[in-house]
């Protein structure tokens, strides 16, 4: 018998991208992704996008009160996943550390939770969100790869989402700490 090749379908993804200024001013998910410019740090991008966080935090803090602040953190949470799936997409990348809207959205809940805690209490909550979103130790590690796509899989809502998610469970840690060491 003679045998009969089979068909192969080669499937191609673009290959992944780097953002920056250009990349950035390119379409307007970019820049709510990226933080208006503080992802596009060399430099531990989450960490200066949380700074970006404290720093516009403390600047809208004085115009807002809790309902019009639980109402940016809200509204915020939606467009970041969309920001993020879109600019995960456009860098062809599901979890691109340039996105930092994920840190700005789930640092500036932690800050609203604890305010009005002065600015040691600030810099302790700083620490404490960098250590888990960095470190991703137990339930920020599963939500970290449970929302995460397999290599060459397309990246859709499920990881643009899994950006955000993981960053709101870190801030939940970091807010379960501050309330255990205030009981203590």
């Amino acid at each position: 018998m003679e045998k009969t090749p089979h068909a192969v379908i080669t499937v191609t993804h673009p290959a992944p991208r780097r953002a920056d200024l250009r990349f950035m001013l390119a379409h307007p998910a970019h820049l709510i992704a990226l933080g208006f410019g503080s992802g596009l740090s060399p430099w531990a991008p989450g960490t200066v996008g949380t700074l970006w966080a404290w720093l516009t935090f403390s600047l809208l803090r004085p115009f807002l009160d809790d309902f019009g602040f639980g109402m940016l953190i809200g509204a915020s949470a939606v467009v970041g996943c969309w920001a993020s799936t879109v600019t995960a997409r456009h860098l062809a990348t599901a979890d691109p550390s340039a996105i930092v809207v994920d840190e700005v959205v789930a640092f500036w809940l932690v800050l609203w939770l604890v305010t009005p805690a002065g600015w040691l209490g600030q810099l302790v909550t700083f620490g404490l969100f960098r250590f888990f979103d960095a470190a991703k130790p137990g339930p920020v590690g599963w939500a970290d790869r449970r929302f995460k796509g397999r290599p060459g899989e397309p990246i859709g809502w499920v990881q643009g989402c899994g950006v955000m998610f993981d960053d709101f469970v870190a801030a939940g840690c970091c807010l379960l700490v501050v309330a255990l060491w205030q009981w203590w």
